[in-house]
């Protein structure tokens, strides 16, 4: 029974198919269904239009004379693809690194000198150097006053050593001085001996990408003197201590702070020890025509002459476009008489006990600078100094049978103004020459001290130099140096004629030969020693 009703049901749905199929018009030849099938072919707008560019005209090119650059350049210029046919690197040439200069005099003058410079790499740099100098002979004080036998030799010796880091470059060196001689017969000293040396540790900076800036070292120094008026022996330890930080605010800006200590201890003296500071923050400024440095020296002292000073450190220079450059300077500062600097200022005497420092409480000037490309330079200025405990000579009471050239210190201040002029034409000559003069003035127990006896008043030097030749060079000069004026009254002026040559006998090897007071004055560097009258020395140079 349920069989036939799915086919009733079945029958039932196919039946309105089968009456449309009945009603559809059959399929003959005359009336016949045809599908057409086509690939799709979309529509292109505007296909009939052609873009069309405007015309273009070639350009036209005006041939020109061709010229060449005959200027002479070094071959480290050459492009390198213009020398492909030589295969060798070039470099350029470098320095001999070695020096020896050995030379005698008349006065028993002796001139030694060697210097090498050993390259252990690209970033090692050692150097060794060594000299000898001195005399030995009888100085004449001119007048009738019977000659001295008088003696003087120096010997230094230093080693330098300097390693380049990436950023940093390290420098190590240490060094070694002796000196002997003898002074005025009667003197308390007699026959004296300097020794002095000393060690360094220092840094500085080299990359200029660094967002601050440094220097900075640190000096051992140890001095003894054999001979000295209550103190002889006396030894000084000096350890000195220097930085200068910086950093740039913006291109031509920069801040910064300079520092120097010193601590000086003493031995087998009553000298105290000390300690000096030296403070000095500043800013500077530079572009193409402003150069400006605007600091303050603030120098505080502890243990011996305790105090604190202030000083200016002020620079400021303006170019102008026709090669001359304005300047204006207030500027000063501490400078310590330890053993050292006595020594420069006279070997000759010694200090009237302690000496407290010498500040430089200002030295303004003002000057101009100008020059041309045909070798004139031409420098003008003048200014005022003031001096605090300044360094000058006096006698030291030494018994009844000696006596003793001391070393004192006053307050004194100069007015100045001088000029520097030169000339340079090709290699070929040079004539230089530079003049000052200075008024000086101290209080009134100052003058009668005597002070000022042995200060400069005018200084004036001429020197022509002239190289005729490849292998020869010729000097010649003139130096005469008056002294100030005390109560009517002034000290043999410095007057010295001197003159010199070189000459290559062979590369690497060659003369030389140095005369000196020409005229045979009678004049003194040091007060208490005649100069040497008319003397010279000779010798030969080598260079590997």
């Amino acid at each position: 029974m349920k069989t036939k009703t799915k086919y009733t049901l079945a029958a039932l749905l196919l039946l309105p198919a089968a009456l449309a199929a009945q009603t559809q018009n059959p399929d003959t030849t005359l009336n016949r269904t045809v599908v057409v099938e086509q690939e799709y072919a979309p529509l292109l707008r505007d296909a009939d239009k052609v873009n069309a560019l405007p015309p273009v005209d070639e350009p036209e090119v005006t041939p020109r004379p061709v010229e060449y650059d005959v200027a002479v350049s070094p071959a480290a210029q050459v492009p390198l693809d213009t020398l492909q046919a030589y295969a060798a690197a070039e470099t350029r040439p470098t320095a001999t690194p070695g020096y020896v200069r050995a030379g005698y005099g008349n006065y028993n003058n002796l001139d030694v000198y060697a210097d090498y410079l050993f390259r252990l790499s690209p970033d090692d740099r050692l150097r060794l150097t060594f000299g000898m100098d001195g005399m030995d002979g009888k100085l004449d004080w001119g007048d009738g006053e019977p000659k001295w036998d008088a003696f003087d030799y120096r010997t230094r010796a230093a080693l330098d050593y300097t390693h380049r880091f990436r950023r940093v470059d390290l420098d190590v060196a240490g060094r070694f001085g002796l000196r002997n001689f003898n002074t005025l017969p009667g003197s308390y000293a007699g026959k004296q001996k300097f020794t002095s040396g000393d060690v360094r540790l220092g840094v500085a900076s080299t990359d200029a990408d660094l967002p601050v800036q440094f220097r900075a070292g640190t000096n051992l120094m140890f001095y003894q003197r054999q001979h000295a008026l209550g103190f002889d022996g006396a030894q000084e330890v000096l350890a000195r201590t220097k930085a200068d930080v910086w950093g740039v605010l913006s291109e031509g800006q920069a801040v910064g702070v300079a520092l120097q200590m010193d601590n000086a201890v003493y031995a087998k003296n009553d000298f105290e020890n000390y300690t000096a500071l030296s403070l000095t923050p500043y800013y500077t400024y530079e572009d193409d025509r402003w150069n400006l440095r605007a600091g303050v020296h603030v120098d505080p002292a502890f243990g011996f002459k305790s105090e604190l000073r202030v000083a200016p450190d002020v620079r400021v220079r303006y170019a102008f476009p026709a090669n001359a450059v304005l300047y204006l300077q207030a500027t000063g500062g501490r400078l310590l008489n330890d053993f050292r600097r006595l020594e420069s200022v006279s070997p000759y005497a010694e200090p009237a006990g302690q000496l407290a420092s010498t500040y430089e409480q200002v030295n303004a000037a003002l000057g101009v600078k100008w020059g041309t490309a045909w070798g004139y330079w031409m420098h003008l200025y003048g200014g005022y100094q003031n001096l605090k405990d300044d360094v000058f000579y006096c006698e030291l009471p030494a018994g009844a049978d000696s006596y003793a050239l001391g070393l004192g210190t006053w307050d004194t201040d100069n007015f100045y103004f001088g000029g520097e002029i030169s000339y340079d034409y090709r290699d070929i000559f040079r004539l230089s020459a530079q003049g000052v003069y200075r008024y000086w003035d101290t209080d009134g127990a100052g003058e009668e001290m005597g002070v000022l006896a042995f200060k400069p008043a005018v200084e004036g030097h001429v020197r022509l130099e002239i190289h005729p030749v490849r292998p020869l060079r010729v000097h010649v000069g003139y130096r005469k140096v008056t002294r100030a004026e005390v109560e009517d009254e002034r000290l043999d002026a410095i007057d010295n004629l001197y003159a010199g040559a070189t000459y290559d006998l062979f590369p690497g090897i060659g003369v030389y030969a140095r005369l000196d007071n020409l005229l045979n004055k009678h004049y003194q560097y040091d007060w208490f020693r005649p100069a040497e009258g008319f003397n010279f020395v000779g010798g030969v140079t080598f260079r590997f």
